[in-house]
């Protein structure tokens, strides 16, 4: 039985042009025979246990991912499509991202570990997207060109009231606080995220709550949400815009900055929903507009999800510097594997295309003086 398992995943790998032992920098060399029957009965849950176990490696893991992906072997494997199936019904009948559960990804993924974040991030410590299309040579300075970009696409003055939804460890609320003259209120319902970011804005007019999104009632003359839509889920998204709305002051705009699906109806991978980012949803366009038609006009729709890839391998960079220097006793190989694991797949998602991300400039439909920003 062990070699039918081998030979349906080795015919799978050809398919993507990868092979075992190939000596190519996105070939895998297997450690552990199980590993065939364990990724064709457990499909990509499987095969991401199997590399936290050790049981096969890859030169340049996220050109592995590249060619994986796009040969659509995860298409092809049976337990994914049962796993959508099951996943599909599952979403139709309860409310995953529901208040009483909303804090799953907080404690799986955000709480991890401040010092984990703080060696692989930008000194900002922005957790989303870089824009380097304007010329930044640095992840430090793609992050700041990202964060001035969304401020000029809501014109942000000295003494505007700034709503952040989704804030982090407080490194954009700062940013717009210290640079911009604003008074920024972030919110976050990670504990940890929440207490560093009081203490890295001490000083500045800067209010970092733990609260979810959806018992803010305060009013703003401009909102901006950056990596966060993509754990509201499509039953929330009513919700997350009515609130938007509700907060914000008339002639306000609101600016969401999120990864999306390049189509919709996608399941999130089996391995992802478990280990890194539960119970989340990447939107599609069509499921972002309808979202968000009834309470708001689309000003402006900008797309740069290849500076995705160019992020997430500087994270990849900063992350295997910073590994040896931190506590193996909480970063375990067994994390530093999964860790690597996550990061790279992201990086390919993004190189196909598969992934996108969109700032998507929200109005009230009360101006027709918007300037161009780009």
């Amino acid at each position: 039985m062990g070699n039918v398992f081998k030979k349906q995943a080795q015919a799978l790998l050809e398919i993507a042009d990868v092979r075992v032992g190939g000596g190519r920098p996105w070939d895998i060399e297997v450690h552990d025979e199980r590993l065939y029957r364990r990724a064709i009965l457990g499909g990509t849950l499987g095969f991401g246990e199997a590399y936290m176990d050790g049981w096969f490696d890859a030169p340049e893991l996220d050109r592995m991912f590249e060619r994986l992906m796009g040969g659509q072997i995860r298409q092809r494997l049976l337990v994914d499509k049962l796993c959508k199936s099951v996943q599909a019904v599952h979403n139709m009948l309860v409310n995953r991202q529901a208040p009483a559960r909303a804090d799953a990804v907080a404690k799986t993924h955000y709480d991890v570990g401040n010092d984990l974040f703080e060696r692989m991030l930008d000194p900002l410590m922005i957790y989303s997207c870089g824009y380097w299309q304007g010329g930044a040579e640095t992840l430090a300075a793609a992050q700041i060109a990202k964060l001035d970009l969304v401020a000029r696409k809501l014109e942000l003055e000295p003494g505007m009231t700034v709503l952040d939804i989704g804030c982090g460890w407080g490194g954009a609320a700062c940013h717009m606080a210290e640079r911009y003259g604003v008074r920024v209120v972030g919110v976050t319902i990670s504990k940890e995220q929440a207490a560093l970011g009081r203490e890295r804005a001490s000083g500045l007019d800067v209010d970092i709550r733990l609260q979810d999104y959806r018992a803010v009632t305060d009013r703003f003359d401009a909102i901006y949400s950056i990596g966060m839509f993509e754990h509201v889920g499509f039953r929330n998204y009513k919700t997350y815009f009515e609130t938007a709305r509700a907060c914000l002051n008339p002639k306000g705009r609101f600016l969401l900055h999120t990864i999306g699906d390049h189509r919709a109806g996608r399941h999130l991978d089996p391995w992802v929903d478990r280990y890194i980012f539960p119970k989340g949803h990447l939107p599609s366009g069509r499921e972002l507009l309808t979202a968000a038609e009834p309470y708001f006009v689309v000003e402006d729709w900008h797309s740069f999800g290849p500076d995705y890839d160019k992020t997430v391998m500087a994270w990849i960079d900063n992350f295997e510097a910073a590994y040896p220097d931190l506590d193996h006793d909480r970063y375990d190989d067994k994390f530093r594997r999964m860790w690597l694991f996550y990061l790279a797949s992201a990086a390919a998602g993004f190189r196909l295309r598969i992934n996108q991300l969109w700032q998507v400039l929200l109005g009230q439909g009360d101006r027709t003086d918007i300037p161009v920003w780009r």
